[in-house]
């Protein structure tokens, strides 16, 4: 492995960042303190420009090339936490109760700062590198917030690269999937209203939660009766609440859950049965159902040509058989995907030690990680702007 030497010698500084990030973690749109501590950062490496506030807390920076040139290539890290009740026991534990960094975005802020602070030193580029650090991924439409203010007119991009750990693959490994790579995903809300009683005369009442548990059997059925085998999709129900007391039948109970797919037609068809099957269980318990689908994520398309650049710019960092094009697609959402459809360019895959998956409370990042992943974003800046008379 060939971390950039000049990255790895403020490793323990990257290591210092991301712990204290990781002990005041933010949800999205409220990453003050975070967004903060990055804008102070770039400002202390010297970079040309520190935009803050876009996209709520979003920050941009930029830093320009010793060669000058007109080509800009984006580099982009999300800050936001999740909101969870951490379980690590680690010493630099959340400090904020029900939050928790538990998909590494501490790392991703932490591995572009590091890029940050060579680049800004080393200027070893021909153009522009323009550092986007994105709000609130978790769900609340931060890219998309980032791109209605403007971020692509204000700062426009030739091409964009983001990355994220995986603590499922092989320490110091980069992977990259050309073409669709993660799945899009809907977001959908169900509320089931009937008629409360008491609990000792039901037949009073149209109960919710037998609407409402028949109809999260039925949800299934979606994937194994209507989606065709040779196309993903998956839908879970992640929530259901009803009730307050034992002796009341109550009027009302909500279902919420997600739909993860990688084609147009399939969540055409899913979101079209979805609301089948509720029009038909509201009719046949007698109650009222409500359903409210909405487009999260998009499907993240990596371009296939920058998909082999980012890969080549890898293997400067972790070695030739260390960083490969894969045909694994994810079904988790991400999404950079916003930004793809705007600029192309790719997303990566940094393996990392640890056997805890991500969105657990238990997650630990490995810190080994932050020095590769900010070399890989420098890398490919650096490969991809070359100065005059240095190999491509």
């Amino acid at each position: 492995m060939s971390v950039i030497p000049s990255i790895q010698a403020f490793a323990e500084d990257l290591t210092e960042i991301r712990r204290d990030l990781h002990a005041h973690p933010e949800l999205g749109f409220e990453e003050t303190r975070t967004a903060g501590i990055v804008a102070a950062k770039l400002r202390e490496y010297g970079v040309d420009e520190v935009h803050e506030g876009l996209g709520g807390t979003g920050v941009v920076a930029l830093i320009k090339g010793k060669g000058g040139g007109n080509r800009r290539i984006g580099l982009r890290a999300d800050m936001d936490a999740l909101p969870i009740e951490e379980t690590s026991g680690v010493p630099y534990a959340s400090r904020n109760p029900g939050r928790m960094h538990a998909c590494g975005h501490d790392g991703h802020t932490t591995m572009l700062l590091g890029a940050a602070r060579h680049l800004a030193a080393t200027r070893d580029f021909d153009g522009t590198a323009v550092l986007v650090f994105q709000p609130a991924e978790e769900g609340l439409g931060g890219a998309r917030r980032m791109i209605a203010d403007g971020l692509f007119e204000q700062f426009p991009c030739d091409e964009i690269y983001g990355m994220h750990n995986d603590p499922n693959a092989e320490p110091g490994t980069v992977t990259v999937t050309p073409g669709p790579a993660m799945a899009g995903a809907s977001f959908f809300d169900i509320t089931v209203r009937g008629t409360g009683s008491h609990a000792a005369m039901p037949h009073q009442s149209r109960d919710p939660i037998v609407a409402a548990t028949a109809l999260v059997q039925q949800i299934q059925t979606v994937v194994s009766r209507n989606a065709p085998p040779t196309k993903p999709l998956v839908v879970s129900v992640t929530t259901i609440n009803a009730g307050s007391a034992y002796n009341v039948v109550p009027d009302r109970a909500t279902i919420s859950g997600t739909i993860r797919y990688f084609h147009d037609d399939v969540i055409a068809m899913a979101e079209q049965r979805m609301r089948d099957l509720c029009a038909g269980l509201a009719q046949a318990h007698g109650v009222e159902i409500d359903v409210d689908l909405r487009n999260v994520f998009d499907v993240l398309m990596n371009d296939p040509e920058l998909s082999e650049a980012y890969v080549a710019a890898a293997r400067d960092v972790v070695g030739a058989d260390n960083a490969t094009l894969t045909n694994d697609q994810m079904t988790g959402s991400e999404d950079f995907a916003d930004m793809l459809k705007v600029v192309p360019g790719a997303y990566c895959r940094v393996g990392h030690a640890g056997n805890v998956p991500l969105h657990n409370p238990a997650f630990v990042l490995d810190d080994d990680i932050l020095p590769v992943g900010a070399s890989v974003y420098a890398r490919i800046v650096e490969t991809r702007l070359p100065r005059e008379g240095t190999a491509g």
